[in-house]
């Protein structure tokens, strides 16, 4: 029975109902929100880290959904207003942010191109490397785009760097905003659990105990906390890790932290970009990637890859791109101008 009609018949007149909506609708409160704030340049940054001229960077504080502050700097070219601008939303890899490789030297080199950036900080940078739960990251993503839709930006595209590739893969798989043209992703693995196991830790008794502690953490309510037992990582390194991480982004049981299952359900197109000297992402793993976004019902409407020539020796500058940045750049730079963004 209508609402309106049982009101009737119950004899509270219809003015009175209105009055009653208008008066619940005065006292909504809000739960939760996204908020941002424009302040001053961080005290640790390099004198190095600026704006090209002719462009603007600016720092802000971003809080996530659930509190979490977000770090960010946005690099904006200075001969254009945000809605003219197509804006890189940019993710760090493992343990970095956005004052460091390949954001700290792409930023200034795609604002020399016309293209704004905001490079974030997510809930893992720096020191908390290998603590956070994956599934959380989508919350900073979220509220940088929310941040970037509020400064007046209506063009979006969705930058990742190497764990950030996962992290920005999961987010454009979910996040079917018609404001998010495209997706670059660098310094790309395939299958982060797989890789954990296989080329990471290399030791089927190393990763059972890995596996056991971070059940026994998750157990006592102590997931969140470094465990006893660490886990080896690109450069062979004992490395700290909680039993939130390693069973969001490591276990094969329990992680989703897997390119070639989200890469498919990617409605964008996706710009792959690897130097040919990385010697962190193996060769074949890109095309592990490739072959899921080019497969049989796939979402991806066009997908491109390209490794950037580097005669140096393998090493893990690059990774980051230290000596490759501005070809990083151009081909970025390259790609959306084909897209028309």
């Amino acid at each position: 029975m209508p609402a309106n009609r049982l009101f009737g018949m119950m004899g509270i007149p219809m003015a009175f109902v209105a009055l009653l909506l208008v008066t619940a609708q005065a006292r909504a409160e809000r739960a939760a929100s996204i908020e941002y704030d424009v302040g001053g340049r961080p005290a640790n940054l390099s004198p190095a880290f600026d704006a090209p001229a002719g462009a603007t960077l600016s720092f802000l504080a971003i809080k996530a959904i659930d509190g979490y502050r977000v770090d960010a700097a946005l690099w904006q070219p200075g001969d254009k207003v945000a809605a003219a601008t197509t804006l890189l939303v940019g993710v760090h890899g493992s343990g970095g942010n956005f004052a460091r490789p390949p954001m700290n030297l792409v930023s200034p080199a795609l604002v020399a191109k016309g293209y704004g950036v905001l490079a974030i900080n997510t809930r893992q940078h720096d020191e908390h490397v290998n603590t956070d739960n994956f599934l959380d990251v989508r919350r900073d993503i979220e509220a940088a785009v929310y941040t970037a839709r509020s400064l007046g930006y209506r063009t979006l595209v969705l930058y990742g760097h190497s764990l950030g590739n996962i992290q920005i893969q999961y987010y454009a798989a979910n996040n079917w905003d018609a404001d998010i043209k495209a997706v670059v992703l660098s310094g790309m693995f395939g299958n982060l659990p797989w890789k954990s196991r296989h080329i990471l830790v290399q030791n089927e008794n190393d990763f059972h105990q890995l596996s056991e502690a971070a059940l026994k953490a998750l157990r006592e309510g102590k997931e969140r906390d470094v465990l006893s037992v660490r886990m080896r990582g690109t450069a062979g390194e004992p490395m700290p890790i909680t039993g939130q991480h390693f069973f969001t982004y490591r276990s094969e049981a329990t992680s989703t932290a897997d390119g070639t299952y989200w890469v498919r359900r990617i409605p964008r197109p996706i710009l792959m970009v690897r130097d040919a000297s990385d010697a962190v992402i193996q060769p074949f793993e890109p095309h592990m990637l490739l072959s899921a976004a080019t497969s049989a019902g796939s979402l991806v409407p066009s997908f491109k890859y390209v490794v950037l020539p580097n005669s140096k020796p393998m090493s893990a500058r690059a990774h980051v791109f230290t000596d490759n940045a501005p070809a990083l750049a151009d081909a970025i730079a390259g790609w959306l101008a084909g897209q028309k963004l």
